[in-house]
């Protein structure tokens, strides 16, 4: 059976991007990061920690994909059941999400940061799931951020234990 495809009102892609992307600010709060910061002086970083200029444009394409992808759920409709469970994983994985930027680099948390990005990747796992059943185009938009969250993990709990 294929997907109809219908494109969401303009106004849900617009209001669910805006929700991600500013909870993505206020990831950015404690993560800028230069020259002289804790996170650049103090942490022994793995080999394959990429450079620090590709975190921003990378994380605001997957806000942007996050948020198209939330509101190709709630154009299902509101009333269903479903919809309201997958919109609010969503919410939690967006807290989640913030969540980590504040353990990480504002509280200098690590293990803590390790942990919870575990339990993050779970709740994204669950999240393109519930997506994807009501809507394969939205579970397809969740693919690369789980990708990235994926190196994330691996990539944060790499710094823990090495630190």
């Amino acid at each position: 059976m294929t997907e109809k495809f219908v494109i969401p009102k303009w106004y849900y892609f617009a209001a669910f991007i805006a929700v991600s992307l500013f909870a993505g600010f206020l990831g950015t709060l404690v993560t800028i990061t230069g020259p002289e910061s804790w996170f650049a002086v103090t942490l022994i970083k793995p080999v394959f920690q990429p450079p620090a200029v590709i975190f921003a444009p990378v994380w605001t394409i997957l806000y942007i994909l996050m948020g198209a992808a939330l509101a190709f759920v709630i154009n299902e409709g509101w009333s269903k059941k479903e919809v309201k469970i997958a919109a609010g994983v969503f919410a939690v994985q967006l807290v989640l999400n913030v969540l980590w930027s504040y353990l990480f680099f504002g509280w200098h948390l690590l293990t803590a940061a390790a942990v919870e990005i575990v339990i993050l990747w779970i709740v994204i796992a669950v999240m393109l799931y519930l997506f994807y059943k009501i809507r394969k185009t939205a579970g397809y938009l969740i693919i690369p951020y789980i990708l990235w969250v994926t190196f994330a993990t691996v990539l944060t709990i790499t710094i823990a234990v090495i630190n």
